[in-house]
């Protein structure tokens, strides 16, 4: 396990390296807020519907997960960073629901890298994002790509 302290690069980026992003509770005003504008399922915003639902009780929505877990890749791990965006997400799972009071922790591992055939100056780096609450147990999985700067392009050609 890594905690980076310094402005991440592509040869930064190691294959087969774990980093702990950040963490981050779920509290019920942000989950309802959340819901409300952007995933107005009955489970995200009543009590008595989530009760009856498979949930019994009111959780967050995967898409506010997600969004959560962004937030903390931005502001703890790609914020210093020579970060180029997304070419987009492969897969995301969520596998257990978050609900009111859990506090997520994120992890991020990098599964493989390669410099851009096309644009050596950057790099394309595959990874899992894994987010598990307070007892260990994993709720999401996101599996994506992203492109950082190389920060001596000239020694991947």
């Amino acid at each position: 396990m890594t905690t980076v302290t310094r402005r991440l690069s592509y040869e930064d980026m190691e294959v087969g390296t774990t980093t702990v992003v950040g963490s981050h509770t779920f509290e019920r005003d942000e989950i309802l807020r959340f819901a409300s504008e952007f995933d107005p399922q009955p489970f995200h915003l009543d009590d008595a519907a989530a009760a009856a639902s498979p949930f019994g009780t009111l959780v967050a929505s995967g898409w506010h997960t997600c969004s959560v877990l962004m937030g903390l890749m931005v502001r703890n791990l790609l914020a210093d960073s020579t970060s180029m965006g997304s070419p987009g997400i492969d897969e995301i799972r969520w596998i257990k629901p978050v609900r009111v009071g859990d506090t997520i922790t994120l992890k991020n591992s990098v599964l493989d890298k390669r410099v851009s055939e096309s644009r050596p100056d950057r790099g394309i780096v595959s990874t899992m994002w894994e987010g598990f609450n307070q007892d260990g147990e994993k709720v999401v999985v996101v599996r994506s790509k992203g492109i950082f700067g190389l920060r001596h392009p000239q020694a991947a050609a």
